[in-house]
């Protein structure tokens, strides 16, 4: 089985419906603790700062309203939740059964709040940076690592796996390429440098037709990246 790994969108649908969010809900439940322990966290903080969120202005005080109530708040499918650009290019309302299929069993979102969430786990609005510092567990990214890389290279183990993450995410995680196939597709610019914002329509395109064909090696071996260069790690 293929099992993608992205980031979630700093966009997001609002809203959502009961029940409301559970920390222990969905198909990682073992994370319940840690997520509790964020989601309080951002409570005492009134939701997080300009710093914290990376947001200003009206954003800011949405994102900070969402933050401040996550514990019971409605929720969406991760598929649904995320909106930015990379999930916009996967293209979800015609990927047709299989690769909707494999979606449900392959895809792995990596984020600030959750930790890990799989395609239909039931996600609340948020807003949160791996790379933020939050009291009193500090970076986000090392309080994440220990149980999220353990959790993860469980799940992960025998698989052939599509690392699609950015740095920032990769960073919450300590991978264990021996119990797994770990590819890295990189894209990048034809004068080399990283493609960056850029990469994001195209990852969302390269994971659509992953999930499409089923197979990683034919995928990545005829996929076209446009303007950039897909090399693999």
């Amino acid at each position: 089985m293929i099992v993608i790994l992205l980031p979630p969108s700093e966009g997001k649908a609002s809203g959502g419906t009961a029940p409301g969010w559970e920390p222990a809900a969905g198909r990682f439940p073992q994370l319940a603790p840690r997520r509790l322990r964020v989601a309080n966290a951002l409570k005492r903080a009134r939701g997080g700062n300009a710093g914290t969120l990376g947001a200003s202005g009206a954003l800011l005080a949405d994102a900070r309203a969402s933050n401040r109530a996550l514990v019971g708040a409605p929720t969406l499918p991760a598929w649904q939740r995320f909106t930015g650009v990379v999930w916009e290019h996967i293209g979800i309302a015609d990927l047709g059964a299989s690769g909707l299929t494999r979606a449900r069993d392959g895809i792995v979102v990596v984020s600030a709040l959750t930790g890990l969430s799989a395609w239909e786990d039931p996600v609340p609005d948020f807003r949160l940076k791996f790379s933020a510092t939050l009291a009193p567990m500090g970076r986000l990214a090392n309080f994440w690592r220990g149980p999220l890389s353990d959790l993860l290279n469980d799940h992960l183990a025998g698989q052939t796996v599509i690392d699609l993450l950015p740095n920032e995410h990769r960073g919450a995680w300590v991978s264990d390429p021996t119990r797994y196939d770990l590819v890295r597709p990189i894209l990048a610019t034809p004068d080399g440098k990283p493609a960056g914002h850029a990469a994001k329509a195209t990852k969302g395109k390269l994971t659509r037709a992953l999930l499409q064909s089923g197979n990683a090696t034919r995928t990545l071996a005829s996929f076209d990246p446009g303007a950039l260069v897909l090399t693999v790690e």
